[in-house]
């Protein structure tokens, strides 16, 4: 081989070695412990536009009386929800209290509950049940969500249907049959 030829084949070689240590220090996974801070309890917050599922009102005709609200036809079960492009819906309740995280395999929920059990030493805030009926408690939050507002309805989100009420929101999968009841003050599963 001639020299050039020589120093071209030593530097190639020296940037595949230098790529490939590069690429070797890339994970998804990252080592450790989540640690929260007890001292500040309440989540952050983030300026997020918050859409309401309530129609819009329509307006008065000319004479003054209002205009006939269009019925739009809602799926047995309840309005559905959209996912997003990695296939989740983010809720949160009426009262915004509690902020949930819909996929077609888990739910998961994030609140400031009463009566959470303590995980690490710290207030649980989070509830997971997965379709086939696995639960758990966790410390996390969900993060910068943009979720939509539930009114008191019935909804239907990737599998699972969401009935909101005054006293709580039931989600269980339509397929299983398994899920949770989420309130402030009691979260249970079936």
């Amino acid at each position: 081989m001639r020299e050039s030829q020589v120093s071209k084949a030593t530097f190639a070689a020296a940037v595949l070695v230098a790529a490939t240590a590069a690429l070797a220090g890339c994970t998804t996974w990252t080592n450790g412990k989540p640690v929260a801070e007890p001292s500040n309890p309440t989540e952050p917050t983030f300026p997020t536009p918050r859409p309401s599922r309530t129609p819009p009102s329509t307006p008065s005709s000319t004479t003054g009386v209002p205009a006939p609200t269009p019925t739009t036809a809602q799926p047995p079960g309840g309005e559905a929800l959209a996912p997003n492009e990695q296939g989740y819906v983010y809720i949160e309740t009426k009262s915004g209290k509690t902020r949930c995280q819909i996929s077609q395999t888990s739910v998961g929920c994030e609140a400031q509950f009463t009566n959470s059990p303590e995980q690490g030493g710290i207030p649980a805030n989070g509830v997971t049940v997965s379709a086939d009926g696995r639960f758990r408690w966790l410390v996390g939050n969900l993060g910068d969500i943009t979720p939509v507002t539930l009114d008191y309805r019935t909804y239907q989100a990737q599998g699972w249907t969401i009935a909101a009420d005054e006293s709580g929101t039931r989600f269980t999968n339509s397929r299983t049959r398994h899920g949770m009841f989420v309130s402030i003050e009691r979260v249970d599963s079936f």
